[in-house]
């Protein structure tokens, strides 16, 4: 039975783990090592970790941190920032990470896809697309941290992707970037209709009722969460958290609901 995917995204700035807000200011949450402990003890669905200086200084992943997470992690990771080549995928796989997120380079040549899928196989091959709305509501995505804006209309990427193949699509959205003012339904409805593949939606998650209504709106869909799960309280004070018990058995019984409607 499928059932929806709720996963901490936490990024890396400096070797260490931080939080945004709307791409800006970084706020210091901890060591990156220390927080996969924890989320081990939660019981995890799945980690999604994104090394936000490796595309904008241009190096190449940090291979030894990549490592001890992977040797660290009792659950699945995917590991982005930084990724250009097949190359350099395949060296992540192989250090134990279960998949692997590209950004710019595909947007630049989405050609690449087909040999990455070739490679470490189409369920490992993630795409994360930075999305923020402009000035006339439409829907445009960015890299290198939200500075460079991509030519190609949301719609138009979406279809590219998918056509040559691609296990998973994380959506984040800018504007909704540690703001914690709830998930950007509108974003994600767009993405819903332009494809059919698996998608993780990211930004905005302020608490449970937030994660709850994007899977009971989407059904089978990933819930990726920031500011939620490692802060707490008005002053934002860090406690690394997760779902309690009430909100993961509420997704089960989601689940179980939509498995008996297909």
């Amino acid at each position: 039975m499928l059932r929806s995917r709720v996963s901490p995204c936490l990024l890396i700035h400096k070797n260490g783990l931080v939080k945004t807000e709307k791409f800006k200011t970084h706020k210091y949450v901890g060591d990156p090592i220390n927080a996969v402990k924890i989320f081990n003890e939660k019981e995890v669905d799945e980690i999604i970790i994104l090394d936000i200086d490796a595309t904008v200084n241009k190096s190449e992943p940090n291979y030894k941190l990549i490592k001890n997470i992977a040797n660290e992690s009792r659950m699945p990771v995917c590991y982005g920032g930084g990724v250009n080549t097949v190359e350099q995928a395949k060296k992540i796989i192989q250090l134990g990470i279960e998949k692997v997120a590209f950004s710019s380079a595909i947007l630049e040549d989405p050609t690449i896809l087909t040999p990455l899928c070739n490679a470490i196989g189409k369920q490992s091959v993630v795409v994360v697309l930075d999305v923020k709305k402009n000035f006339l509501g439409k829907y445009e995505i960015f890299t290198h941290n939200g500075t460079k804006k991509v030519k190609k209309k949301l719609e138009e990427v979406l279809r590219q992707i998918e056509s040559f193949g691609v296990g998973e699509i994380v959506v984040n959205s800018i504007d909704r970037d540690g703001t914690m003012k709830g998930y950007d339904f509108d974003l994600v409805d767009i993405v819903r209709q332009k494809t059919d593949s698996p998608i993780t939606i990211l930004g905005g998650a302020s608490n449970f009722d937030d994660i709850l209504n994007l899977i009971k709106r989407y059904k089978v869909i990933g819930a990726s969460v920031g500011s939620l799960f490692v802060f707490k309280g008005v002053y934002k004070a860090v406690l690394i958290s997760y779902l309690n018990d009430v909100t993961k058995n509420e997704i089960v019984k989601v689940a179980e609901k939509n498995f008996r409607s297909d």
